[in-house]
């Protein structure tokens, strides 16, 4: 961080460094899982939700982008090693093996939800004493609330498709 951002900041910004690390190991794994779900999803409304997990996809590396550049800024060193990614990360990878919409969608909510909270954490513990890492937690914040209430919009829709399926066959 420069000589006047430290001067202002009244964070512990190794602890705050920590808690960036492991958001960018969990932005990383969380683009993965978006790509590689989109790739190999299956089931109803494919079409129209595969454009859409790409589209987070490119978002969660945006996110990983904002939160290299803010690590470099605050003078820290971001994870440099794919294999501390899962050792630092509290959201997990969930790996496709079933392919089906639903469950990589349930897969992707997960995700969304641990993300939520770890943005809302950075917000809370910058709020007033790091006003630049502030507001790009919040901005990351404000995608990954829209992530998810995409993930349960379609959940929900795939619901009310199968449920229409079943009064048609009865």
């Amino acid at each position: 961080m420069g000589k006047q951002g430290i001067k202002i900041s009244s964070v512990d910004v190794d602890e705050l460094i920590k808690m960036l690390n492991a958001a960018l190991s969990e932005e990383w794994l969380a683009y993965y899982q978006y790509w590689m779900g989109a790739r190999l999803m299956e089931g109803p409304m494919r079409s129209e939700v595969e454009p859409e997990l790409l589209l987070h996809a490119d978002q969660e590396l945006g996110h990983a982008v904002l939160v290299v550049n803010r690590i470099i800024q605050l003078g820290g060193t971001p994870v440099i090693n794919p294999n501390e990614w899962t050792k630092l990360a509290r959201c997990s990878y969930d790996e496709p093996s079933d392919p089906y919409i639903e469950v990589i969608l349930e897969q992707n909510l997960k995700g969304e939800r641990c993300a939520i909270q770890r943005y809302q954490e950075i917000a809370d513990f910058t709020e007033g004493k790091d006003h630049s890492t502030y507001q790009m937690a919040v901005q990351v914040l404000n995608e990954e609330l829209e992530h998810e209430n995409d993930i349960e919009d379609w959940i929900n829709d795939i619901a009310r498709m199968k449920e229409e399926w079943k009064k048609i066959r009865m």
